[in-house]
């Protein structure tokens, strides 16, 4: 019998049929396995205000298409400043004659009516999460939907308990949140967004990312189904004119916005010499770091998950590895196998590992960052995989030989792109670690505890986790340093950046 690293016969000598070929021979490749769940996709989506839907006013819409297949999804209209303004005084209707009023307890039966509803169409969801956005089904069916659906729960369970926040003050509701989200996590960013807001007795008007509205808007139709007062979700889509119209009413206690550096602070100078309190979650630059004690296999597998199973997508994703020199050259070496055999494509199948890259635009960006990265020195390695003949796809990608100069380690890409540099010393690494403008999250891998304590105080990140990476729990706060904003999501600290301390 030949070895396996020898083409296979064509076909079976027993049966004639034609059998598989071998991938990189030693693997043979799975068979489809499509998610055949219906998403429930209409073809027109309109604003979501006052707890009806209602076209434009200037009667625009937009396409929203699959970035797999660069064909159309639905139409969703076009939100201008005098939609935001009626889904403000909705919304300022809602705080002040019902859900301001509301007790705390009956405004938890209607968060955790939304959180059982979810988990009652979870496969809809997940479904509609990765035809919009294009990320691999099984992390919308596995984490996205699942996330949303517990963020949703958990704050419910603080609606009635809201003295127990600041212990010692009493605590009020802000009002009218204006809130905007990215592209990279619509259904769970939006419930991280709404459900404290929701449970301190806030109102929202939230614009969607206009690339990915789809999940917004079919969470608006739980919103019906679960009875929500009229006017106290309202969502309004649209690109950036829209997002800025919500970030400026005049009606808005609060903005929250999630998003890149640049546009954050284009909203902090518009906002300044205002009364509006402001939360912001922006880029980040994530490091993640091996020691030579890690456990190297489990270390190599949480990079990847970091890093490639989202595409990279995650605005916490550790697109930077800083790997302890003597170990550098047996990671890198498994970071390429493990790197052969992860599967591009169709985002529907669930042996896909990374799905599609959310747009033609940002697909540019990132060809744009690897050039250069190239050109400045990298030595480049690419996953040697086929990729799909339509869409916005782009090969897992490791960059070696980076230095803190090049624009690849200074500069969030957002895709499945790691650069990869050495250290010597804890010192040198933390130093390292913490020189960029951001600071989100940071991974550390070790196996001494007292090493991870130092790293835990010296890192310069709002998250730091240990032998592991991008683990989230609604119960957990999370938000960052410097260029990466301020303000945290999630757990008691969360839910205070929605109160007034009164």
């Amino acid at each position: 019998m030949p070895p396996l690293a020898s083409p296979p016969p064509k076909s079976s000598p027993r049966s004639g049929r034609p059998r598989p070929e071998l991938i990189f021979g030693d693997l043979w490749p799975y068979d489809p396995a499509p998610e055949t769940a219906d998403p429930k996709l209409k073809p027109r989506y309109d604003l979501f205000i006052d707890g009806k839907f209602v076209p434009a006013r200037g009667g625009k819409y937009f396409d929203t298409i699959n970035p797999a297949t660069e064909k159309k999804l639905a139409e969703v209209a076009l939100a201008g400043p005098a939609d935001v303004d009626a889904a403000y005084q909705a919304a300022r209707r809602a705080a002040d004659g019902v859900w301001g009023r509301m007790a705390g307890r009956e405004r938890a039966k209607y968060l955790f009516r939304i959180a059982r509803l979810l988990q009652d169409r979870a496969r809809e969801f997940a479904v509609a999460e990765t035809l919009n956005g294009g990320k691999p089904i099984k992390e919308s069916r596995d984490f996205d939907v699942p996330m949303a659906a517990a963020h949703f729960f958990y704050h419910a369970g603080w609606a009635d308990k809201l003295e127990y926040v600041a212990p010692g003050r009493r605590v009020a509701p802000l009002g009218v949140v204006g809130q905007v989200i990215p592209w990279n996590f619509p259904l769970l960013m939006l419930a991280w967004k709404i459900a404290p807001a929701l449970a301190m007795g806030n109102t929202v008007v939230l614009k969607p990312a206009e690339t990915t509205p789809i999940t917004a808007l079919k969470l608006a139709e739980i919103f019906q189904d679960a009875g929500l007062p009229p006017g106290v979700v309202n969502l309004v889509t649209g690109a950036g004119a829209t997002g800025a119209a919500v970030m400026a009413h005049p009606i808005a206690a609060k903005v929250a916005f999630t998003g890149s550096t640049e546009v954050g602070k284009i909203i902090m100078r518009s906002l300044a010499g205002t009364d509006k309190k402001m939360t912001m979650e922006l880029g980040g630059k994530a490091a993640n770091i091996i020691f030579d004690d890690a456990p190297i296999n489990q270390a190599v597998e949480g990079v990847v998950n970091g890093i490639f199973f989202n595409q990279g997508h995650v605005c916490c994703a550790g697109s930077r590895l800083l790997v302890h020199e003597p170990v550098a050259e047996a990671v890198i070496a498994k970071l390429k196998q493990r790197l052969r055999v992860l599967r591009v494509g169709d985002p529907l199948d669930k042996n896909t590992d990374v799905g599609a890259i959310n747009s033609r635009e940002q697909l540019n960006k990132i060809r744009h960052l690897v050039d250069v990265g190239v050109k400045e020195g990298a030595e480049l390695y690419q996953a040697p995989c086929p990729l799909p003949a339509r869409g916005f796809f782009f090969r897992p990608t490791l960059l070696t030989g980076v230095t803190q100069s090049h624009r690849v380690a200074r500069e969030e890409i957002f895709g499945p792109v790691l650069s990869i540099l050495t250290f010597r010393t804890v010192d040198e690494a933390v130093e390292k670690a913490n020189n960029t403008a951001f600071g989100l999250s940071a991974g550390v891998w070790t196996d001494k505890g007292s090493r991870i304590l130092k790293m835990s105080t010296e890192l310069k990140a709002g998250v730091v986790w240990a032998n592991t990476f991008n683990k989230f729990d609604p119960a957990s706060p999370f938000g960052g340093y410097k260029e990466s904003g301020f303000g945290r999501e999630g757990g008691r600290q969360g839910i205070l950046d929605y109160a007034k301390l009164v």
